[in-house]
């Protein structure tokens, strides 16, 4: 292991460790490595020296970690600091209890993020990304993360490419460095040296972590793994920060809005009270308890629960979440973009007749089919499995061997096999898309020998093709060539063949599609399909399934738009048919734009960018690496079904995030405020920093369950999105509401009761408390509140909360926090206030939504600019 050691530990790209320039048997000897791969307990003991194949710990950190990131706000640490003073000047016992508050805060915080982030983990296990190696002389599938150097790995189109690594064989092997070195196009590669100096994009023998495999197939030795790699010597120029959806920038602003509001409040209060001869220490700890009061410190674990649970509710309806703001991305979208194959269709497609060139059954088309698609090493394919199931065992391909491939690519849309039928004449089989294998044709295969592919000939397979796709049939064309002797084989020979035949496959719409799309219509989601397929295809299909079928546009129509003629064309297009790859990412760019939040669900490699480019990048479970890894969500089954109950779980999520920032922004805001206007007037504080921090503390225990609560139906019928504008109004609107009656309280207290200073701390703690209770009731529905029923869980905390405000003065910890018994009378009051609080409050939350709602409209009408968003990473959209 010492030369493994030398060749893999030193500087990625320096000369005395330049293995792509050694010759492949040298690094073999190097690795300790062979042809037929490592043994299973040679590479446990490399992964246990050398480390998981990652450029990052698989934790997400320990309890002990995640624990101590509470004590990191800001706030904490000040009431620390102030708790450490007031131990200092002798207040030993007031110390001791708002220590006992924070820490009490600080676990409940950590048992909620904690819990969170494991279950994410979780999660995450169930999608992680695998690659095929050859251990024990045989191919396994592992976890990349288990690749050692000196694994032989198997590449492909489609495949991410894990590790630093030579090649050892390669078939037309084009790689995407894009990633390292910022070229667009595909770089060719193959086996050999490379000059010891040369850089990444000169090493020509050469592929690296990150990359991934554009077309062809490789066989690759790993020489380094994990933070050796190339990737993870520049991570940190490369990382393309994700800027932040739309909706962590709401909460962005709203933190900013918060921390205004209170340090403004804060500091008049401390100053007053200074020059109102209050004892210093106390006026400091009360301003620091009424930052603490009125700021939502558990924000993040609300946050972090609420999605967490989310992705978990998701996950067992068959969405997996890869990223946990893209929950809120996904209830906020309005239109789908996706293929028909496997979404729209059953995707379980079957070969239904093999037709000669002049429309007639032909077993030879079979014959040639079956070879071309059961040979072929490539990309794996619906219609290569559908051709290799079809009439098992009717023609013997034994008597065939193969001679050599030439892989599918996306720009060619052909495959060929080259077989030797026994000792004879070797044949190249050209499959493909129609048009693409007619244009490698010079010749019509007939039955009685070949003739020349003239006009007549080639509008007569056109005109075939064109009728079968009409009838809603997958069309692929065959071609062959005969030669006597070759060598080898590559693209150049795909030229004056011999156009053999066509290929009809059925893939029947999908049995619920029209009422799945009527489903993602009842929610606001428009649907577009985006497909390479032609236009007859898709239009029979979208006739079948409910869409449009009349509003269509090519990629030739598209090709000839500039990006302001797209721009404005895409309104009104349902059918994208005929797209190049590339034309995806414009289609969706486009569509974004013009101001809808924009998912879009592929799976292939040419689905990528445009995965990158949505707001929601969604794919599926079986989708190529590439695909895979550029998805914000994964559907466990390729099924709109399954993505509708994940909107619905995305909306609720959404629903009940925002109700903890209504709720406590809108009850704390009151409370602050009446609670710094009161110390101005009264002769004392209004309530002990202990009390502040303690009223804080009962009232977040209920909101921790908000993440369980029952969300109602019509929050999850339309696209829910942020509003700043909004939730600044409903803050500033319930607050008013609760100053009110907190002046209310106030008079109460002094004028009808004429309490003393602990009774009227007292009385306040419990009314103030009551009421943040119940407004969370109100609040967490825009019906009546006693016609939406909450979970189980909040109803069942939110009545112990209540119970326990008002016993504790009752109790033997009362004097611990200065409370006071309170006579029966002056608690009737208070809970009259409190009824009343309710019923403005109820009236008040009608008006709001009646009015937000028009005022909403009103704005989105006004702007040109609505829905644009910032992209996320190079290409990324935000939601």
């Amino acid at each position: 292991m010492a030369n493994e050691e030398q060749s893999i530990g030193g500087s990625p790209g320096s000369v005395e460790h330049a293995y792509w320039s050694l010759a492949t048997d040298q690094l073999v000897a190097q690795l300790e490595t062979s042809a037929s791969g490592l043994s299973s307990g040679d590479a446990a003991i490399r992964l246990g020296k050398l480390g998981r194949n990652a450029l990052a710990p698989r934790s997400g950190g320990s309890a002990l970690a995640v624990f101590a990131r509470q004590f990191r706000s800001s706030l904490v640490l000040v009431l620390v600091f102030a708790a450490a003073v007031s131990t200092f000047v002798g207040e030993g016992h007031e110390a001791a209890i708002i220590g006992a508050i924070v820490l009490a805060s600080c676990v409940l915080s950590f048992s909620q993020e904690y819990g969170a982030s494991r279950a994410m983990e979780a999660l995450q296990q169930r999608i992680s990304r695998k690659a095929t190696v050859l251990r024990d002389g045989r191919e396994h599938m592992i976890d990349v993360e288990t690749i050692v150097p000196g694994d032989m790995i198997s590449l492909s189109a489609g495949n991410l490419i894990p590790v630093d690594g030579v090649i050892l064989e390669s078939r037309d092997l084009n790689v995407s460095e894009s990633v390292l070195t910022g070229e667009t196009f595909p770089v060719l590669k193959s086996a050999g040296r490379s000059a010891p100096e040369a850089g990444i994009g000169q090493r020509t023998n050469a592929v690296f972590t990150g990359t991934s495999v554009r077309s062809g197939t490789a066989k690759v030795l790993a020489v380094a793994t994990g933070t050796r790699t190339e990737f993870a010597s520049i991570a940190e120029a490369l990382e393309r920060r994700i800027p932040e959806t739309e909706f962590a920038h709401g909460i962005r602003m709203f933190g900013y809005l918060m921390t205004e509001i209170m340090l403004v409040i804060v500091i008049l209060v401390f100053f007053a009270n200074v020059m109102l001869d209050r004892p210093l220490i106390e006026s400091l700890l009360f301003s620091l308890a009424l930052a603490v009061g009125l700021t939502p410190e558990l924000l993040p674990a609300i946050i972090s629960v609420t999605l967490a649970r989310g992705a978990r509710t998701m996950a067992a309806g068959g969405v997996i979440v890869r990223r946990l703001d893209a929950i809120e991305n996904l209830g906020s979208m309005d239109l789908l973009c996706t293929d028909k194959t496997g979404t729209l269709t059953e995707g379980v497609i079957h070969l239904d007749a093999s037709f000669d060139a002049e429309g007639k059954a032909s077993r030879d088309a079979l014959l040639w089919a079956r070879l071309n698609a059961t040979l072929q090493t490539g990309l794996k394919n619906p219609l290569d499995e559908a051709i290799a199931n079809a009439q098992p065992g009717q023609d013997d391909l034994s008597g065939f061997t193969k001679i050599d491939e030439i892989p599918y690519d996306f720009v060619r849309k052909r495959l060929s096999i080259a077989v030797r039928e026994g000792t004879g004449a070797q044949i190249l089989i050209t499959k493909g898309a129609v048009p693409n294998v007619l244009d490698a044709c010079a010749f019509v295969q007939g039955p009685h020998g070949l003739k020349s592919l003239g006009l007549a000939e080639r509008q007569a397979i056109d005109e075939k093709f064109k009728r079968w796709s009409a009838q809603g049939y997958r069309v692929l064309g065959l071609a062959v060539r005969r030669f006597q002797s070759k060598a080898g084989f590559s693209r150049d020979d795909e030229t004056a063949m011999a156009f053999a035949g066509f290929l009809l496959f059925l893939d029947p719409p999908k049995e619920g599609a029209r009422e799945t799309l009527s489903a993602l219509a009842d929610r606001g989601i428009g649907v577009k399909v985006i497909s390479g397929d032609n236009r007859y295809v898709a239009a029979h299909l979208a006739q079948t399934v409910g869409l449009r079928a009349d509003r269509i546009m090519t990629g030739e129509d598209l090709s000839k738009l500039t990006k302001n003629g797209l721009l404005a064309s895409v309104r009104n297009t349902d059918l994208f048919v005929e797209i190049d790859p590339n034309q995806k990412e414009r289609i969706v760019e486009a569509l974004r734009r013009s101001g809808h939040v924009v998912g879009y669900l592929g799976d292939g490699i040419n689905d990528a960018p445009a995965l990158h480019e949505a707001d929601i990048g969604i794919s599926v479970d079986t989708a190529v690496d590439v695909a895979r890894e550029a998805a914000d969500i994964i559907l466990l089954k390729r099924d709109l079904g399954v993505l509708v109950r994940g909107v619905d779980d995305g909306r609720k999520t959404f629903a009940n995030t925002m109700k903890y920032i209504s709720i406590t922004t809108s009850a704390n805001f009151g409370n602050m405020i009446s609670m710094a206007a009161a110390s101005l007037y009264l002769p004392f504080l209004p309530l002990l920093a202990k009390q502040i921090l303690l009223n804080n503390f009962l009232s977040d225990i209920p909101a921790l369950s908000i993440a369980s609560d029952n969300v109602d139906q019509d929050q999850v019928q339309r696209p829910r999105r942020w509003d700043i504008h909004f939730v600044r109004r409903f803050m500033i609107s319930f607050g008013l509401v609760s100053s009110l009656f907190d002046f209310v309280t106030f008079a109460f207290l002094l004028y009808v009761v004429h309490a003393t200073a602990p009774t009227f701390q007292t009385g306040w703690f419990i009314e103030s408390l009551l009421t943040q209770l119940l407004i969370l009731l109100i609040i967490r529905t825009r019906k009546a509140f006693w016609a939406s029923r909450p979970s189980r869980l909040l109803a069942s905390l939110a009545l112990t909360v209540g119970g326990f405000a008002i016993t504790i003065p009752y109790t033997g910890v009362a004097n611990w926090f200065a409370f006071v018994p309170l006579p029966w009378p002056v608690l009737l009051g208070l809970f009259a206030i409190t009824g009343c609080y309710v019923l403005v409050s109820e009236l008040t939350k009608h008006w709001l939504f009646d009015h937000g709602s028009r005022a909403r409209h009103w704005r989105k009408a006004k702007s040109p600019q609505h829905g644009r968003r910032a992209k996320r990473g190079s290409a990324r959209g935000a939601g």
